[in-house]
């Protein structure tokens, strides 16, 4: 068998029935995630790095001592920080019936989040997550034929069992035969000449951070702008510091050497040949545009929590030290390629108080060099107000507060047991 027919046939995976009827099972129930982040305990460096990783200088993250004059009294990592965090929680096995369904040889990618964020992430807290599906869609896809969007609930808390945020994923699975087959997003790669980058470092430059300076709930107006802020042009360089500020390796863990071969033998079907016939990782597909074009895109692309990262970034920019954003959801609406540049830009669409606190709504979008939006989001952030005062965290919801704590006490019976 020839090279390119064996890449062919690995990558030519199709949605098993089977796989959708176990997922579908399973809606609703919560488990504990035993599978560690790149860090399990936040640091002064773990903080630093995860902000850089996407572009953020905001010395609330990166600077140690910067915190102790603000309300936060020290330093506290920025609002996506879970992606990047996450310690073993221990819990009783998991029943054989209510097993994760494998999807084997099926591309997913990220196309939307919403977070809910309840509680600061400081140095020394470790996050612990439990997680399950909370639904399972069937569709027909232009780009690939059959696909399954499945919406997977993450619930993080700290070492002492405070929900510190809620964030509901929306993985699409798509068959990669069909898309490669299809080919919809045919793409030519942008080259850029000393006026276009030009055009790009001036917005870099023109870009100001709030910072200490209060952003008052009364002196918002609706239709005020956010931005702009540029990321990009985007390269395989910047995917490599994303994944250096901790994202990206779990569940998967790819991993290098001894520890590569050891994965191999554990989840075989994660790794595919590359054009030297070397087993290299399928998450290759945001950096080798290659592998990506085996599995139906045109080149590679980035990963939609980036994007994520970078909405919440002009976001936190705008709002100041004193804010907190309470909540985001987005939408990835198209592909973010190597070598593309985004725009983000956004408005205050309403503001109001919402049980005691004051908050403002916005809406962010994210507009490459061609001009289509490829990420489309809304915010709420409480703002402090000179009527009202400070902004105060809100409260979890009881039921996760409920769970966080009786997960808690298991996590530490069986901790002891082993002890």
């Amino acid at each position: 068998m020839s090279e390119t027919t064996e890449q062919t046939e690995r990558t030519a995976g199709v949605i098993d029935p089977s796989d959708v009827e176990q997922a579908k099972s399973i809606r609703g129930l919560l488990f504990p995630s035993k599978v560690p982040e790149l860090h399990t305990t936040a640091s002064f460096d773990s903080i630093r790095n995860f902000a850089r990783s996407y572009g953020d200088d905001n010395p609330l993250y990166t600077d140690e001592s910067y915190g102790e004059d603000t309300r936060w009294a020290g330093q506290v990592a920025p609002p996506l920080v879970g992606v990047a965090l996450n310690k073993p929680l221990l819990g009783d096995q998991r029943p054989k019936h209510t097993k994760q369904p494998a999807f084997r040889g099926v591309h997913n990618f990220v196309s939307g989040t919403a977070w809910e964020l309840y509680r600061p992430v400081r140095p020394g807290d470790s996050l612990y997550t439990f997680q399950g599906l909370e639904s399972v869609e069937e569709k027909q896809s232009e780009f690939a034929g059959k696909t399954l969007i499945l919406t997977r609930r993450h619930v993080r808390m700290n070492q002492n069992a405070e929900v510190v945020s809620v964030a509901r994923v929306i993985l699409i699975h798509a068959e990669r035969k069909a898309a490669r087959s299809r080919g919809k997003y045919d793409h030519e790669p942008t080259s850029y000449t000393e006026e276009d980058l030009a055009r790009i470092d001036a917005i870099y430059a023109s870009e100001r951070r709030r910072g200490a300076d209060a952003r008052w709930f009364e002196d918002v107006r609706v239709g005020d702008g956010l931005g702009p802020m540029a990321k990009g042009p985007l390269t395989t360089t910047d995917i490599i510091v994303f994944h250096s500020g901790g994202y990206g390796f779990s569940p998967f863990a790819p991993a290098s050497n001894r520890l590569g071969w050891q994965n191999r033998q554990r989840i075989p079907a994660f790794y595919t040949p590359n054009e030297q016939g070397i087993p290299d990782v399928s998450q290759r597909v945001h950096w080798d545009p290659a592998w990506a074009r085996q599995v139906g895109a045109p080149m590679a692309y980035d990963y939609g929590v980036m994007r994520d990262c970078w909405l919440s970034h002009l976001v936190t920019d705008w709002a100041g030290d004193d804010a907190w954003l309470v909540r985001q959801s987005s939408q990835m609406r198209k592909f973010n390629y190597l070598g593309d540049t985004h725009t983000l830009t956004g408005g205050v669409t309403a503001k109001r108080v919402e049980n005691g606190q004051t908050v403002v709504d916005l809406t962010l979008t994210g507009v490459n060099q061609r001009g289509e939006e490829t990420c489309l989001a809304t915010a709420t952030v409480a703002v402090p107000s000179r009527e009202h005062g400070e902004v105060r965290l809100p409260e979890a919801p009881a039921e996760l507060t409920e769970d966080a704590a009786r997960l808690m006490r298991r996590h530490l019976e069986l901790k002891g047991a082993r002890g």
